[in-house]
């Protein structure tokens, strides 16, 4: 078996890696959890970054690797503990709309769904038993399924982290389908948003569900406005 061959299996092992931290993302209520759960999802998009750069030589494959493993896999998770640690919060045990359960199930339908919908799209064609058919499936699966963490989830920290699932799911799209360069641009852009909005969580002092957020956040406007009056 050439060295490539045993490249795309690796990713192939990757993608498993991806979708058991996707599927933890969902479903863990312990918040330290959480966070290594998603460091080790972004570890294994720099891992699979690494793995294609081996195989195509690109160079930006490598740039890719290199931002997301600073960014996504040791900033932006030891910023969010600290915050964590800050606001003495452990767990999230509230759920909107979904539990971990009906959670897990429909993570599993809209993997399916995706499959079906793109095996349609590219029906007849080489693309669909390809690594970059199954790697566009999942980063879109990967999109919705973060989606649905920020729907489900209470607190506004939980949240976020729904947030940047979504934006590793782009990544991985990103990584199979679209162009390179402008997925560089946007890692810088969207890590630089979370750690705004990380920050403005610990200056507020956040530490219940963003209802209380957005109640602090008026206070907060309230106690400026008072200062700055006659």
């Amino acid at each position: 078996m050439s060295d490539a061959a045993l490249l795309q299996e690796a990713i192939r092992v990757l993608f498993v890696v991806i979708i058991i931290t996707a599927a933890y993302i969902i479903s863990t209520r312990n918040l330290l959890s959480l966070v290594s759960a998603y460091a080790l999802q972004s570890l294994t998009l720099v891992l699979i970054a690494l793995s294609l750069w081996m195989i195509e030589g690109a160079p930006v494959l490598l740039a890719i690797a290199g931002i997301s493993l600073i960014t996504k896999t040791l900033v932006i998770p030891y910023f969010i503990a600290n915050v964590q640690e800050k606001i003495r919060i452990k767990r999230d045990i509230e759920f909107h709309f979904l539990n971990p359960t009906t959670s897990l199930l429909l993570s599993m339908a809209i993997i399916l769904v995706v499959y079906i919908a793109l095996s349609h799209i590219m029906q007849g064609t080489e693309a669909r038993e390809s690594l970059f058919f199954f790697g566009a499936v999942l980063g879109i699966s990967l999109m919705m399924m973060g989606m649905m963490v920020t729907f489900s989830r209470k607190r506004a920290i939980t949240k976020v982290l729904g947030y940047l699932t979504m934006e590793n799911g782009v990544l991985l799209f990103g990584l199979f389908v679209t162009e390179l360069p402008f997925i560089i641009e946007f890692l810088i852009i969207i890590d630089l948003i979370i750690l705004v909005i990380l920050t403005t969580i610990l200056t507020i002092g956040l530490d219940s569900t963003l209802e209380d957020y957005h109640k602090r956040l008026h206070r907060f406007h309230l106690v400026e406005e008072t200062e700055e009056g006659p």
